[in-house]
């Protein structure tokens, strides 16, 4: 008994059970998108609302280091004029006061030079900031996820945004964030059903780099307006990573038209490439990592247990 009573403290500590070494997708503070519900102040602290002057809000984004935000390509039809961009960060009223927030200007948008279309695929933008935020309870980064992290079909998930509440309604009042539950789809299943009643002549292709989230039957969805912004999905360990990006659909909360998403774990390599010091999630990293860490702890034990024999 004794020994299992050090065992269970020393993997605790070293975060096997409680996995305390992740830094990202944490919600600090716990207490339209189509069919959702207002979210709590802080809830979301990595959400971003991107303005442009003279236009307002246009898109959503999700911080993921202290001077980079990831967001979707197609928000920034021109990466190259980017002088009237306003992004803000611990934002949670569009036309409220937001007493947590920071406003920052862009020093650079970049985008796969493959990019043409949203249903071409490669919508994804990382946007560097000209100032980094500073992190606090509102303000916080996602986490990534590596290539061994998967979720199924079916996962339930989160999409956030400042977006319409339906087909050219426009969030009203103080136009407070918005978050909606929905569940992961497989790609051969939400190609089925973009295939029903589909146009011959414009066909709608979930690509590799895609994932799809919603209901077959319709009515939640994320909408225009919500485009760039977060479906991120829980762990384990009560962290949040980022599963896709808000790209196109078809109308909003349309039946057999689920949400289309860039999937982020698909730019890897584009991610790394002009972030190198951004740390992507991987649940085995983390463990291997603790226990290398707290290997002193770990001889400790052994030694112990040795002892009470």
């Amino acid at each position: 008994m004794k020994i299992f009573v050090l065992y269970w403290a020393v993997l605790s500590s070293i975060g096997i059970l409680t996995c305390t070494a992740q830094n990202c997708g944490q919600q600090q503070l716990q207490n339209r998108i189509v069919g959702g519900f207002d979210a709590e102040e802080g809830a979301w602290p990595w959400q971003v609302d991107i303005q442009i002057r003279g236009t307002g809000h246009v898109c959503g984004g999700t911080i993921i280091a202290e001077e980079w935000v990831l967001s979707a390509a197609h928000c920034f039809p021109d990466p190259n004029d980017v002088s009237s961009y306003t992004i803000y960060a611990g934002r949670h009223q569009l036309n409220g006061w937001n007493p947590f927030e920071s406003s920052h200007r862009i020093r650079r948008v970049v985008i796969p030079p493959e990019y043409s279309d949203p249903q071409e695929g490669d919508d994804i933008a990382l946007v560097q900031l000209d100032t980094g935020v500073i992190f606090s309870d509102r303000i916080q980064p996602i986490c990534l996820p590596n290539d061994d992290t998967f979720f199924d079909p079916g996962t339930r998930c989160t999409i956030t945004g400042w977006g319409n509440i339906r087909d050219g309604v426009t969030l009203q009042g103080v136009g407070t964030l918005q978050q909606v539950i929905v569940p992961i789809i497989s790609q051969s299943s939400c190609q089925s059903m973009y295939n029903i009643n589909s146009n011959p002549k414009d066909p709608v292709n979930i690509m590799s780099d895609m994932i799809c989230a919603g209901y077959q039957e319709g009515g939640k969805d994320s909408c225009q307006g919500d485009s760039g912004g977060p479906l991120v999905c829980p762990m384990v360990n009560g962290a949040w990573v980022q599963v896709g990006i808000v790209s196109f659909g078809l109308g909003c909360a349309q039946a057999n038209r689920p949400g289309v998403y860039s999937k982020v774990s698909s730019f890897n390599r584009f991610i790394k490439s002009n972030i190198p010091q951004l740390q992507l999630f991987s649940s085995a990293g983390r463990i291997q990592q603790a226990v290398t860490t707290m290997l002193p702890s770990i001889l400790t034990l052994l030694m112990v247990a040795h002892i009470l024999r």
